[in-house]
């Protein structure tokens, strides 16, 4: 998939959808059940745009409950209603995982498997900005369709473990997820299918390739 790159002056995060309009910039589904045991298809998309040193994500999601339990970065927020975005921005094959639930609370974390991951440090989740359409308290589940929308703008620091100034011209390894492992219907959307017998989203050999504009 190939990713604009925007020129634009410095933006907040509630801005985001308005400009990626602006831009044309067109949503993309995260829509593949992989794991016949969790049939939920909650309606999910994203689009993604890049800046000369940001990504750009903004998510819409419409599902049948939604949860934030988790308020502070760095939680357990794919037990919420959350979307994912995972990638390998080197060539070293240490891929990213961030994660941020409906009122915008991240996690991200970064190692080359599933196991002995380095969550990022505070000071580098702070610098994501974001905006939530849910506003950012708190709530238990709550039964019923819900529509819902993030938007991030995510500087290149947030890589924190490499150093990368830009990703013009770049092709990275990448794959977009919904799910909410604790909602009273449970889920495991992506966007790039993962053909593997049990829910697992750390599978960097199945990512999708994004290819940023220059």
């Amino acid at each position: 998939m190939k990713v604009r790159k925007l020129t634009v002056a410095p933006v907040e995060a509630v801005e985001l959808p308005k400009l990626l309009d602006q831009a044309g910039i067109e949503f993309q589904p995260i829509s593949t059940v992989n794991w016949s045991e969790y049939p939920y298809r909650p309606d999910v998309k994203f689009r993604i745009a890049h800046t000369q040193d940001a990504l750009l994500l903004h998510f819409k999601v419409t599902e049948a409950s939604v949860r934030a339990r988790y308020g502070e970065d760095n939680g357990a927020v794919w037990t919420d209603s959350c979307v994912e975005f995972f990638s390998i921005p080197g060539g070293d094959g240490i891929y990213y995982n961030m994660e941020c639930n409906c009122i915008g609370t991240l996690l991200i974390g970064a190692g080359a498997e599933r196991g002995n991951r380095r969550h990022a440090p505070l000071e580098i989740t702070s610098q994501v900005k974001r905006w939530a359409s849910l506003g950012h308290t708190p709530f238990e589940e709550r039964v019923g369709q819900t529509a819902w929308e993030v938007a991030l703008i995510i500087p290149f620091s947030a890589y924190f473990l490499h150093q990368i100034t830009s990703l013009d011209g770049k092709t990275i390894s990448a794959n977009f997820y919904k799910c909410g492992d604790e909602l009273q219907t449970p889920h495991f959307l992506s966007w790039n299918p993962i053909p593997i017998a049990k829910p697992d989203f750390h599978r960097p050999d199945y990512f999708g390739e994004l290819a940023f504009e220059g």
